[in-house]
């Protein structure tokens, strides 16, 4: 699971809290931080925070990780995430965009391995940006196993009011049983602060249920 995460590390954006990346990146020389805390079937608790950065102009750099709690208390490994991002052709109102992420994620259940990974982000817009379809194909590498996979995303935003976002979107590798996930998200104070909630599932069960709340925060332009 930690390694299907790696689909949209960075609200690299379909923003948080959608998995599947959007042909999006942070405005130029500003910065976000987006963290939030999943409760999965088994017990386990997920911390994440991903800062992310966009320093030239078209280049988003995020650097983040994850500390997972068991049941009874005790810390597991922390996940550990690097990434770059950056766009082709950048998404317009009506219009349509695409870009490349390449990023590399430290996975505790691979023995401390770093699985590597790289995907095509596309989206398309509808509706002057009120409704916007994201697809996502990649690769990834897993190191525990040593095997290649092909990963793939299809997600969806819907705007219901002006600060209030329905999402929806399934995601997954070729070679195993696909997830789902649904949430809202909800612009506490607009293009800078934003909460949200989502319910995830494998499809036909599994026991990979979860639920997640999170917290994007996003600064106005102030690097160098």
């Amino acid at each position: 699971m930690l390694a299907l995460l790696t689909l949209g590390a960075p609200d690299a954006r379909a923003a948080r809290p959608m998995i599947t990346d959007d042909a999006r990146v942070v405005d130029p020389k500003a910065c976000q931080v987006e963290s939030w805390a999943r409760r999965n079937q088994d017990g386990t608790n997920e911390f994440w925070a991903q800062p992310a950065c966009n320093f030239t102009g078209n280049l988003e750099v995020t650097v983040g990780g994850a500390v997972t709690r068991e049941s009874g208390g005790s810390t597991r490994g922390s996940a550990q995430v690097l990434q770059g991002k950056t766009l082709f052709k950048p998404l317009d109102a009506n219009g349509w965009g695409w870009g490349l992420a390449l990023g590399t994620m430290r996975d505790p259940g691979a023995g401390g391995g770093r699985n590597w990974y790289g995907y095509v982000p596309a989206s398309f817009s509808f509706l002057d940006d009120r409704f916007v379809l994201h697809a996502n194909v990649g690769w990834q590498r897993d190191q525990g196993t040593r095997r290649n996979h092909v990963t793939w995303g299809l997600g969806s935003e819907a705007q219901l009011s002006e600060r209030t976002f329905l999402i929806a979107e399934t995601f997954g590798a070729a070679d195993g049983k696909p997830h789902y996930q649904m949430g809202v998200r909800y612009w506490l104070v607009p293009e800078r602060v934003q909460v949200d909630t989502t319910y995830g599932n494998r499809f036909g069960g599994g026991g990979d249920r979860w639920i997640s709340v999170g917290l994007r925060l996003l600064s106005p332009a102030f690097l160098p």
